[in-house]
């Protein structure tokens, strides 16, 4: 524990909160109050600082599970290929009774009679290209069919699959070693392959020569805002007084996005050079790798390479001879989607609950981690930087299309034949080219019927939507192109002008056998979780959508509700202090509007009057006849009911 500790400023001890409560939590299975005043005394804090951590972040728990505990992943891609009926097959395995009648909302952990079992539906676990998956205790199964949970349960050993060679349309460079046979992730196989080599060049130059690359690179950020990372650095004063810090942001939480997990997984030494070097740039001496808690192995892969690359003085004291000390520390979270927002990510770090902060004057740049200068950049963003050194920033920039420069991971999932990861040079592959030629195209007999093309966040596209584009040619002029779903470029640009974004780069399909309505409930039902609460928009409005989606689904939608959603999700965006007011309200705004018509056929019941008879949900789903004529008088909610009596 004070091991723990040291990795954070002396007078910081605070940001040490989250790494105790895992250390507590793994060794006594739960955190007690005796653990909490314990951790409190220890960091120096209040008892109530640590508590609010643990009723903040899902993972930690204050009661035990049991022996064998089992997470279900409940968010879209995993539902749609049946992680459902997944759960209740593990239930009726393992002899646990159901307790809540809606099928993805979240439960209080569910403990057998014997105590040998648990089981909770958890949200995104970031591998949605092998759905459905599980955890059992910390060893993630991919591919998990139902009628194997027996197996399972018994016999907890991670099932990970081996991924797929390269596609033809692909460009790999982050990837480059991804699914290779001959392939170790250890440090040896590493350099053999001119790892480091980077870092060597690096340390040679300039920090201004090295910002400049990448600026001239024009890499923009691949964790879902997009913005030019070039100028994000840039941002930090060449004379800065105060320490400056670097962390890489590897909470990838967004549903229908696996690519981070395969880079930590299958080659961390290459992530870990992309943040050396950037640190070098930014003169930033200590580096914080954020780590969702859901990775529990990839944050020991992590642990491993940090220490290999020790040995070797490409971190530490004086790497490489060139006098520059730099330290690398792994941080666990521990479940919140909103610590993939960076202000929200670095009040996390510091030992708190991740609410974000207002820029501004919160931009992290300059008031970041303990108000200091801090960039963050996302897992993929920092791996492109070994690439833009290795090759210049000017050949990197040719690759791609302008403003939409290199190349990028795309996940694909859902209603395809063979969902996965592709690395594409950003718009030179379009999205019929993703969906039908690279991911095997729509599975038999059934036909495209929509596309989420950016994250569950985006907005979803139609598959007969037009769509009129503008168009930067290579000789500076612009045309306008009119086009379909299947010719839509997969860049940043062309996304966002089709009114939606490409966002985290995880493709979700549907074909015409999904119910919109079913759909947009399971994003709904997400974000309802895992918004922080902080702004009043977002934490109530989240919960009200995901009310009256889920009332629709059960048969209790009023002629209002369409309209009702729209509403709400139109007073949530641009009013809350992050983009996640965006986030939850984008789905709602799109569906409703772009699938009209599947929203009125359930929502057919008449609108109760404002006064009693008052509908509970649960009324409205039952009674087969609402009443539209109140009451003259107002007798009071508890006296008159349903039935308009007293």
């Amino acid at each position: 524990m004070d091991e723990a500790i040291g990795r954070y400023p002396a007078d910081q001890r605070r940001s040490g909160a989250m790494p105790l409560l895992h250390l507590w939590q793994e060794h006594f299975g739960f955190i007690s109050d005796k653990g909490l005043q314990w951790i409190a005394a220890k960091l120096g804090v209040e008892p109530i600082n640590i508590l609010e951590l643990v009723t903040f972040y899902p993972m930690f728990r204050r009661e035990r599970a049991g022996k064998t505990h089992i997470r279900v992943c409940r968010t879209l891609s995993c539902a749609m290929a049946g992680s459902y009926q997944l759960m209740e097959n593990f239930r009726a395995a393992t002899g646990i009774e159901r307790k809540h009648q809606s099928d993805g909302m979240h439960n209080p952990i569910s403990i057998s009679a014997d105590g040998n079992y648990s089981i909770e539906f958890v949200e995104c676990l970031a591998s949605c290209g092998t759905a459905p998956v599980c955890m059992v205790n910390d060893k993630l199964h991919e591919t998990v069919s139902p009628e194997f949970v027996a197996n399972i349960a018994s016999n907890p050993k991670s099932e990970i699959r081996n991924p797929k060679s390269p596609h033809p349309l692909e460009h790999r460079l982050i990837f480059k070693n991804i699914g290779r046979h001959d392939w170790k992730i250890d440090i040896d196989t590493y350099l053999r392959d001119g790892g480091y080599e980077q870092l060597r060049k690096a340390v040679t130059m300039s920090r201004e020569q090295i910002v400049n690359e990448v600026k001239t690179s024009g890499l923009r950020g691949r964790g879902g805002a997009g913005f030019p990372c070039g100028v994000k650095w840039s941002f930090i004063k060449p004379d800065e007084k105060k320490p400056v810090y670097l962390i890489c942001n590897a909470d990838e939480s967004e549903p229908g996005t696996f690519k981070d997990r395969y880079i930590i997984h299958e080659d961390p030494h290459q992530l870990l050079e992309g943040i050396l070097i950037s640190c070098f740039a930014l003169n930033a001496r200590t580096a914080y790798i954020y780590i969702r808690g859901e990775f529990p192995e990839g944050a020991k892969i992590l642990e491993h390479a940090v220490e290999e690359a020790r040995e070797n003085n490409f971190l530490g004291k004086d790497i490489l001879g060139s006098g520059f000390d730099v330290e690398v520390y792994i941080h666990r979270g521990a479940g919140a989607y909103i610590c993939g927002e960076e202000t929200g990510l670095i009040e996390s770090l510091e030992g708190k609950r991740a609410y974000p902060r207002i820029k501004p004057p919160y931009f992290p740049a300059v008031l970041g981690l303990y108000m200091c200068p801090t960039i963050v950049n996302n897992v993929e963003t920092l791996c492109h930087v070994k690439h833009i050194i290795a090759m210049g920033g000017a050949t990197y920039a040719r690759l791609g299309r302008p403003n939409n420069t290199g190349t990028r991971i795309v996940c694909v999932s859902g209603d395809v034949q063979r969902s996965g990861y592709f690395e594409i040079e950003v718009g030179a592959v379009t999205m019929g080219q993703l969906i039908y030629e690279m991911a095997g195209g729509l599975k038999a007999g059934r036909r495209l019927k929509a596309v989420i093309p950016g994250g569950s966040s985006a907005k979803v596209l139609r598959a007969d939507e037009r769509f009129k584009l503008k168009q930067k040619q290579p000789d500076g002029s612009t045309i306008e192109r009119d086009m379909s779903i299947d010719q839509l470029p997969m860049d940043f640009d062309s996304l966002t002008g089709a009114g939606s974004m490409a966002g985290s780069g995880g493709v979700i399909v549907l074909d015409d056998s999904r119910d919109m309505v079913w759909t947009l409930n399971n994003i709904n039902e997400f974000y309802a979780h895992e918004s922080c609460g902080q702004c009043t928009p977002c934490r109530e409005g989240s919960l009200w959508m995901q009310k009256i989606t889920d009332r629709m689904l059960r048969g209790g939608g009023v002629t209002e509700d369409p309209r009702t959603l729209k509403t709400i999700g139109d007073n949530i965006a641009g009013r809350t202090i992050c983009a996640f007011g965006e986030a939850c309200a984008w789905p709602t705004q799109s569906f409703v509007a772009k699938f009209a018509e599947e929203f009125a056929a359930r929502a057919t019941k008449p609108l109760p009057p404002p006064l009693p008879p008052e509908y509970t949900p649960e009324a409205l789903i039952e009674e087969e006849q609402i009443s539209t004529t109140p009451m003259a008088h107002d007798p009071g909610w508890e006296r008159a009911g349903t039935a308009g009596t007293i």
